[in-house]
């Protein structure tokens, strides 16, 4: 088997390995991390619907009930802040807090940050420009989601530096088999940016604003509100989930396109949201989700039972023959896309919009008329790790 996220030649393309997992069968057991890998479209889009699965088996079994082990005590302030985000609760925990989060976070006010957007992206392909080029990650990719973050939570522009690194450090912990200094980094983070929102809250409970954060403090229902812990874990998954898949998948993208120029020389800068998730599902973000087995599940011929986990391979399902015509290219005109790159069922990702928006935002800006053609200046290198999929940097000239 190929599949080996250790390998830095299967990083650097592990669509190869995939199509080899695909024709081997719908459900694979791997050794390495003692998981169940899935590859195929139609089996991935059908699992992440299926209740059998679920982020947590907390909900309705111990650790010792489930046959595994609990986290190490040192890891809790990572776990705490982790578990109460809507990425890992279930119901009906998760549908109580993705519902009032929904209250805050509506369609209404990604239309409003629309103009902060556009104009963001603008100044920093403005900069770049000045300087004749640079490292695209860095200056252009990397800044607008984070800056639109902070502006939708309203973190002053002082602190804007801080929340990337947080981010990055906390991210470390979803990769397969993280070390012991990977985790005292996430720990370590999780700490400090969780002080830092309890006191953000704090200041908004007695000067509410038009941010997110003061929309989270007024949400209530009949069963209530969000906990401060609730509100703290949403903040954070909105900057670890919001800005990670739009930051690897402006430089993957730019990266695709340098690669297929053709496609970049016809490309329509009118029909952006379908360049842009067409770039998404040629290079996932996300390469893998993982789902515990709450109650045994059959996948073709496997019986795999509860206490399993098993890897949903996104990167594979989008790239499924069975599912895309020519997966394999790069279609920039691709109408029929229904990509996972957003996830599906209960858990699809909450800020698809928001990140749409930045996309559109960030590849418009660079292909405007009067910005010239932008130029590879060297062949960049894939960053450790396999998981959350993107570039150390992606140096480019006017």
């Amino acid at each position: 088997m190929g599949f080996d996220p250790w390998d830095a030649a299967f990083v650097a393309d592990p669509y190869p390995a995939y199509r080899e997992l695909r024709e081997q069968g719908r459900a694979l057991w791997w050794e390495a991390t003692g998981q169940w890998l899935v590859p195929h479209y139609a089996d991935v889009s059908a699992l992440l619907r299926d209740r059998r699965l679920g982020r947590t088996y907390l909900h309705r079994f111990s650790h010792e009930e489930f046959g595994r082990e609990a986290p190490p005590p040192g890891h809790e302030p990572f776990h705490v802040l982790n578990d109460n985000g809507l990425l890992d609760l279930e119901d009906p925990a998760h549908a109580r807090v993705r519902r009032l989060v929904s209250k805050a976070f509506t369609p209404r006010t990604v239309e409003q940050l629309a103009p902060a957007v556009d104009r963001l992206a603008g100044e920093l392909v403005g900069q770049l420009l000045a300087d004749g080029g640079g490292d695209l990650l860095t200056v252009v990719a990397e800044p607008l989601p984070v800056a639109v973050i902070a502006e939708l939570l309203g973190v002053p522009e002082a602190d804007r530096a801080l929340l990337r690194p947080w981010s990055a450090d906390i991210c470390g912990m979803y990769e397969l088999r993280p070390d012991e200094e990977t985790a005292r980094r996430a720990v370590r983070a999780s700490v400090e940016f969780s002080a830092y929102l309890r006191e953000l809250i704090a200041e908004r409970r007695k000067e509410p604003g038009e941010d997110l954060i003061s929309g989270l403090i007024a949400a209530h229902d009949d069963e209530g509100r969000l906990s401060e812990q609730e509100m703290i874990s949403t903040c954070v998954l909105l900057l670890n989930a919001g800005h990670e898949a739009t930051v690897n998948t402006t430089v993957n993208g730019w990266w695709a396109l340098f690669r297929h120029p053709e496609q970049l020389a016809s490309l329509d800068s009118e029909k952006l949201s379908t360049v842009v998730d067409e770039l998404m599902r040629y290079d996932t973000p996300l390469q893998l989700f993982e789902r515990w087995v709450l109650d045994d599940i059959r996948i073709g011929d496997t019986l795999i039972p509860r206490g399993a986990e098993v890897a949903l391979l996104f990167g594979s399902a989008n790239r499924d023959p069975a599912r895309f015509d020519r997966p394999d290219a790069l279609d920039l005109v691709r109408d029929d896309n229904p990509h996972l790159s957003f996830g599906a069922g209960i858990h699809y990702c909450l800020g698809a919009p928001l990140a749409r928006r930045e996309l559109t935002a960030s590849f418009g800006a660079l292909l405007a008329d009067g910005v010239p053609p932008l130029k590879l200046v060297r062949e960049p290198r894939w960053r450790d790790g396999y998981v959350i999929r993107g570039l150390d940097e992606l140096l480019v000239e006017f």
